[in-house]
């Protein structure tokens, strides 16, 4: 395609898509998943997954990108013309829309939060669980507060995406992740300064196999595939902005690299602090909004503390932000042809119109799927914003995980995807071999935990879990 947008450089790149995998979930869901799951065991099983499973589909996506120059619509109807794996690429764009409308809403709780810490709101808190807990099932319960800060979020995420990918996304990225991973160290090593910090070290590193069950190993290959945000076809639509000069398997290892090691700082940061201060580590996602902000203020300088923080938590979810938006932005760029002004502007508002009823859902007396049965809430959740939640991780991101994978092994071919690499993995009699038991392994594990989700909701007994 003539005049695409190019990253201005190979480390803007690995920054932005670093950034699109970092989000809320490496700051406290792994943290707490593998605090609970056998430490260091269970983050032994993720490094595995991340490596057999996240790489695989990471590269096959940056991949498909480059080669097609599109976003994944285009993308697959070029290297699959006149069949049905468009919707592949439709249900990437799909899943964009249906993440961003709820996660905009958490992006204004986090923001809101900020302005709480700043504002010296969590020193009442200290010590007391229940209180946090009161302040944010108050916050989220209201009508327009929770709106409002939404919007703000989306705002940001809009007129960085207008900017562009070279002076939009990668000039934020590059800015973003350095304070983010100098955010998380800081915190990390206050955590370890702190008397009985080093316990959360061991609650998070030393490994207990006993704690390391069929269950934890299902969990740990399912976040393996989420925390990356694979299948919604973000990686397709970075990859199409790369050139031909970019070396795709080095450029993914850094973007794993950095995602990983941005978990793992997360859950020393969380950890020390928390086993320093006698809070409960098992809080698992109350640790961000009841239990963190009751811990803030026991230290000295709180209030500084718990700012920095959420904003490294908020940066954390707009980089991701930004990424899920431009998935959607670059379908009507490459489809139908509108300026990057049209396109994010308008799906821009859509979208956080979509997130104003997932708000509402939770507390504005708005709830869009009360009309529907048990049977669709019993699989999506009684919320708007649940059913949104739920609908995207556990069904549209694996499916289209999964079928990324067939399509390198059934319609691509493993020799034309080896080719867009264009580098010698282990050996060239050897790298088909071992691309088509990678991307089958993919398909199979994510099938899986689909088909493992599916049976656990029909039949209330999962196959595993």
């Amino acid at each position: 395609m003539q005049n695409r947008e190019q990253w201005g450089s190979k480390l803007g790149f690995i920054l932005a898509a670093s950034g699109s995998a970092v989000g809320i979930g490496n700051i406290w869901k792994f943290p707490h998943m593998a605090g609970q799951n056998g430490g260091a065991a269970f983050t032994l099983v993720y490094l595995l997954c991340i490596l057999v499973v996240g790489l695989t589909i990471v590269v096959a996506e940056l991949a498909i990108g480059r080669s097609t120059q599109l976003s994944p619509v285009g993308a697959f109807e070029k290297l699959a013309p006149k069949t049905n794996w468009k919707w592949v690429g439709f249900l990437g764009v799909a899943s964009a829309f249906v993440i961003l409308s709820f996660y905009g809403v958490v992006g204004g709780w986090i923001l809101k939060y900020i302005f709480v810490s700043l504002t010296g709101g969590f020193d009442s808190l200290s010590n007391d669980p229940e209180a946090a807990k009161s302040l944010f099932v108050t916050f989220t319960g209201s009508t327009w507060s929770p709106i409002l800060f939404q919007v703000l979020f989306m705002a940001l995420c809009v007129y960085v995406i207008v900017n562009g990918v070279k002076d939009g996304i990668e000039s934020w990225s590059k800015i973003m992740m350095p304070i983010i991973i100098i955010l998380l160290v800081v915190l990390a090593v206050r955590g370890l300064t702190l008397e009985g910090g080093i316990d959360g070290l061991k609650f998070l590193f030393l490994p207990r196999f006993e704690d390391l069950n069929a269950s934890a190993i299902v969990l740990a290959l399912g976040h393996s595939f989420f925390t990356l945000s694979l299948g919604m076809g973000t990686m397709i639509t970075y990859g199409s902005y790369l050139n031909r000069e970019q070396n795709l398997l080095n450029s993914a290892l850094w973007v794993l690299a950095l995602d990983t090691a941005i978990a793992m700082l997360a859950g020393v940061a969380i950890f020390t602090t928390v086993f320093a201060l006698g809070a409960d580590p098992a809080g698992g996602a109350g640790l961000i909004f009841f239990i963190l902000p009751s811990v803030f203020p026991q230290l000295a300088y709180g209030s500084i503390w718990g700012t920095l923080f959420f904003s490294l938590l908020f940066m954390a979810a707009l980089t991701s932000a930004i990424s899920i938006l431009e998935v959607v932005t670059a379908y009507f760029i490459d489809q139908k042809g509108w300026s990057r002004k049209k396109a994010t502007i308008q799906f821009g508002v859509v979208i956080t119109i979509v997130g104003v009823f997932c708000s509402l859902s939770l507390g504005g007396g708005v709830n869009i799927t009360g009309y529907f049965g048990g049977t669709f809430h019993h699989f999506f959740g009684e919320t708007f914003f649940d059913v949104m939640d739920n609908l995207s991780s556990k069904y549209m991101l694996p499916i289209g995980g999964m079928f990324t994978a067939i399509f390198i092994l059934m319609k691509w071919t493993v020799p034309s995807f080896i080719n867009e690499i264009g580098q010698t993995i282990i050996g060239k009699e050897k790298d088909a071999s071992l691309v088509s038991v990678l991307c089958g392994t993919a398909a199979i594990v994510v099938g899986f935990i689909i088909l493992n989700e599916i049976i656990a909701k029909v039949t209330g007994n999962a196959i595993i879990g």
